[in-house]
Formats: structure tokens, sequence, C-alpha cells
């Protein structure tokens, strides 16, 4: 059957199988699975196997689990707290106060966690009730943790980076270095909001703490210690080069439960609740990958990803064309698949027409994550809405209006990457020539 054909069929039937409720990746194993039978002479019952177990079986997808591991745990200790006390007396210096907790704690958190979810929800528990028993406005607040949360995806370890690493079979350690710098440059585009917003509104501001004196506040700051550790053992060992990116998520494990224990939160409940947790995750991850890699091979058979690259080709876009038109893809995509299925299901198209326009892949990963982070904020597939209305149960209308402001700041983060991609390929590339 021809191309043409082949593409609208089987997109229709993709939506089919999601819209009805069936698991993502099962609609991914039986779309390819479909699409082989109808279009293609191989068989199937031969390349699916082959392909589900070299895609599951490759080393660099063995981070994953740890990585989950590591969040779970962390998920279960004080360090939410920890965070919130140590940082509290510096930020409470800033115009906007503690708001900037919400930013910085998921700054800092997101650098052991991975996951946007997770970081919401460790630092919401946490800084939500106490920005609300001192009277800041509710809206900047539910707003801004919403929006940090989605740090979770980019500052690595980023478990997304992972998947798009190993679906891409680019470099873990240079995509985890190329998200350093984007995730800096949002966090400081969310302290300057903050900053202006405070400024601008003063009436909504509650009054004033009484500082701590400098004594004190420095001695608070002993309280962010271990998760400063935690972030040189497994950040500071790749990017020194003295361990993969599987050697630092065992070393990360090991640190989260060393923290878990002397804070108190490592139990024989918790410890089952972490490893019930990471298992669930990875498998439903893991299964999503393998449909993925069937969906792709079985598109390849079609040779729907060359036609396409072709016909960009002929097209003769110019690259900022292209990734405009991706933009808006992923926009509407991003409003009913979460991210990792975002990722997944758009790679086997998407990545030849980005390499047939000469973009780098490296760079095009963190443009993906950003706009992955713009779909957790976007209803009704809005996992940070979700998060933040479990805590506060607040509609998602409500946090919707809460976090438009950031959802442009993210917008505006993905123009100045087009427009410099040095903020992303600057560090992979000078830690390249320094090694």
């Amino acid at each position: 059957m021809d191309i043409t054909i082949y593409g609208p069929l089987l997109g229709l039937l993709l939506l089919l199988f999601l819209g009805s409720g069936i698991w993502v990746a099962l609609s991914l194993l039986g779309i390819a699975a479909i699409g082989m039978l109808m279009f293609s002479n191989a068989p199937v019952e031969a390349v699916m196997p082959s392909t589900v177990w070299s895609a599951l079986s490759t080393w660099t997808l063995t981070a994953l689990p740890l990585f989950i591991w590591m969040g779970e745990i962390l998920f279960r200790t004080r360090l939410a707290s920890d965070l919130f006390h140590g940082l509290s007396p510096w930020l409470g210096r800033l115009p906007g106060r503690l708001l900037h907790v919400n930013v910085l704690g998921c700054g800092i958190f997101s650098a052991v966690s991975g996951s946007s979810a997770a970081t919401a929800a460790t630092v919401g528990q946490m800084s939500i009730p106490e920005l609300k028993k001192r009277g800041y406005d509710e809206p900047i607040s539910l707003g801004s943790l919403a929006a940090s949360g989605t740090l979770g995806l980019l500052i690595p370890p980023s478990i997304i980076l992972i998947v798009y690493g190993v679906s891409v079979n680019l470099s873990i350690g240079k995509l985890f270095l190329a998200g350093v710098f984007p995730g800096l440059l949002i966090i400081a585009l969310f302290s300057s909001y903050i900053i202006v917003w405070a400024m601008l509104n003063a009436n909504k501001m509650p009054p004033a703490e009484a500082r701590l004196g400098w004594g004190e506040s420095l001695k608070r700051l002993r309280l962010l210690l271990p998760i400063v550790l935690l972030i040189i053992g497994v950040i500071g060992s790749i990017y020194a080069g003295f361990a993969t990116a599987t050697e630092a998520a065992t070393i990360g494990v090991v640190g989260s439960m060393l923290i878990a224990y002397f804070s108190g939160g490592l139990t024989w409940k918790s410890f089952l609740e972490s490893v019930k947790g990471a298992m669930h995750t990875s498998c439903m991850i893991a299964l999503i990958i393998a449909g993925a890699a069937f969906l792709t091979v079985s598109m390849g058979f079609s040779g729907i990803p060359r036609a396409l690259a072709e016909w960009i080709a002929t097209m003769e876009l110019s690259p900022y064309a292209l990734l405009f038109a991706l933009t808006l893809l992923y926009l509407v995509l991003g409003c009913f698949l979460d991210g990792i299925s975002l990722v997944l299901l758009s790679t086997a198209v998407v990545i030849p027409m980005v390499e047939a326009a000469g973009i780098d892949l490296i760079w095009f990963g963190i443009f993906l994550v950003l706009l992955v982070e713009i779909a957790q904020l976007t209803p009704p597939v809005g996992m940070n809405l979700f998060v933040v209305q479990g805590i506060t149960g607040r509609d998602i209308v409500y946090l919707t209006k809460a976090v438009a402001p950031f959802f442009v700041l993210l917008i505006f983060a993905i123009v100045l990457l087009t427009i410099f991609p040095e903020i992303a390929i600057w560090l992979p590339e000078t830690m390249k020539t320094a090694r």
C-alpha cells in the first residue's frame, strides 16, 4: 500500500486506540503489529521479540530504574523540609521572599530526582502549607510550584533525557551536560518574574518577617549539606568523567539511602514502598520504550521516516521554520500525552526530519524537553497540574490560570535556546575538548 495511505491510516488508528483508554505502550505495540501485517512481508513474530529485546537490553537503560529508585527514596525523607528551612533565611532577603523557595527548591531537588511530578510533589508538600500560613498570594505560590517542578525533566539526572538518549542512541552524559545551562536559565527567568511581580504587587505580599542574623542563617545552611553532597556524588562524578550514568545512579541510590537512614526516614516499610514505586514506574516506562521501538521498526519497513525526510528536503524549509512547525505539533500533542510517551511516540518520525535539516540532536533533545515541560502544564493531561491539585484541592482551571505567566516564560526560554543554541551545546562541547 502507498505510504501516503499508510501514514494517515495508522495515525488514525493510534488516535483511536489512545482515545479508547488503551495503555500507550499497548497502543504502540498494536499499531506496529497491524502496520507490519498489512503493509510488510516481514514476520511479526520474529521482528517483535528481537526488537523489544534490543530496545530493553541496552546497558545505558539500567541507569533509568536506579535514578527512579533514588527519587522514590528521597521522596520519603525530610529533604523538602530541610530545603525550605535551609533556603528561607537567604531567599527572604529578595523581593518575593519565600516564593523563591519553590523555584530554587525545585531546582535543587531536580538535581537528585529526575522526575517532574516527584519534584513538584516533594517540594510542594512542604512549601505550600508554609506559604499559605504566612499569607502569600495563592496563585503565584501554586503557579511557581507547578512550573518549577518541570525542572525535574531538564536538570540532570533527567529521566526523560535518559529515555531520549536511549531512543536516539546519544550519549547520556552529553545530554546531562547540555541540560545544565538551560535549567539555570529557567530558574533565573522564574525568579526574575517573581521579583518583578512582587515589586508591582506589594499589596499582595505579606508583611516582612524578622530576619535571622547572619550567624543563624549560616548555621541553617548545614541543612543543605546532604543534598549538596549527593549532587556532587551523582552529577559531579559524571561531569568529571569518573563514572558513567549507570555508575552515578548507583552512587545516588546508596547516597539517598544514607540520607534517609540518618534523617530517620528509612524504615522497612518505606524501603519496600520505594522499591514498589520504582518498579511500577520503571516497568511502565520500559513497556512504552518497547512499544515505541517496535513502532519505529514497523515504520522503517514502510519507509515513512525516509519519505518524510525527503519531503522536508524538497520543501527546503529553514531549520527555524521546521522548529516552529514542530513546536506547534508538540504543543498540541502535549495536551493529550505525558512527557515520556510524547518523546517516544514522536522520535521515529521527527528525528529523520531533524537530521535532514542539519539540526544538532543533542541540542534538539533539550529543545524537546522544554516543550515537554510545557506539556506538563497544559490541560487536560498536565501532570504537574494534577500534582498541585492533589496537594491543594484547587480545580484545573484555577491552576491553569495561575501557571499561565510561567507558561509564557517557558516559551521565551525556547526562543532564547533557538536564537542562542550555545546555551545547550557549549558545555558538552567544552567538556569533550577538555577531556
